[in-house]
């Protein structure tokens, strides 16, 4: 299972076409709310039902954890201590975290990039505490996605589907999205 986390003041198109390509490639990804209700509402406005509510019970032995960024989303999660203790004990597992535009700063606060490479958005190079940072859409790095923001949404999905899929099944996702 993939848990994809919310907070209020999420950037809309990172979560929602992230969840998406993954989907339409087969794997089973969840909406998790770090707010305490289901509802929650983006950076841009658009109002978003996540699947359940934080529950650490239910979250662990996640396949995956993704931090969608936008603002004041990605502080959001931040303040989330729950959730920064579950980021850090998945990564001493060595399980994958994607984050991306302004949430690789969690990461960064959380010395989870430590000599690891990531990019984030323009701007929040200096919150990568640690990181070597990359001025690219994406980045891989062991465990790690990173993503640079809006623009970079498609390529930071499918680095993920990446983990877990073999490249007819991406190759075939993609064809159908007419990527190809």
């Amino acid at each position: 299972m993939i848990h994809l986390f919310l907070a209020t003041g999420f950037e809309e198109i990172e979560a929602l076409t992230t969840l998406d390509i993954l989907r339409r490639c087969g794997l089973e990804v969840k909406t998790v709310s770090v707010t305490g209700t289901r509802l929650i509402t983006g950076a841009h406005g658009i109002s978003v039902m996540a699947d359940s509510l934080f529950r650490k019970k239910d979250l662990e032995g996640s396949d995956a954890l993704i931090l969608p960024g936008g603002m004041p989303g990605a502080k959001n999660l931040l303040a989330c201590d729950s959730l920064c203790k579950l980021l850090v004990a998945h990564s001493q597992r060595d399980g994958l975290i994607a984050a991306i535009c302004a949430a690789p700063m969690i990461l960064g606060k959380l010395g989870l990039l430590r000599d690891k490479k990531a990019t984030c958005y323009p701007g929040f190079e200096n919150e990568l505490e640690g990181a070597i940072v990359q001025n690219t859409l994406v980045v891989k790095d062991g465990n790690i996605v990173t993503g640079r923001g809006p623009g970079a949404v498609v390529d930071f999905a499918f680095s993920i589907a990446a983990r877990f899929l073999d490249n007819y099944q991406l190759e075939r996702v993609k064809f159908d999205m007419m990527m190809l």
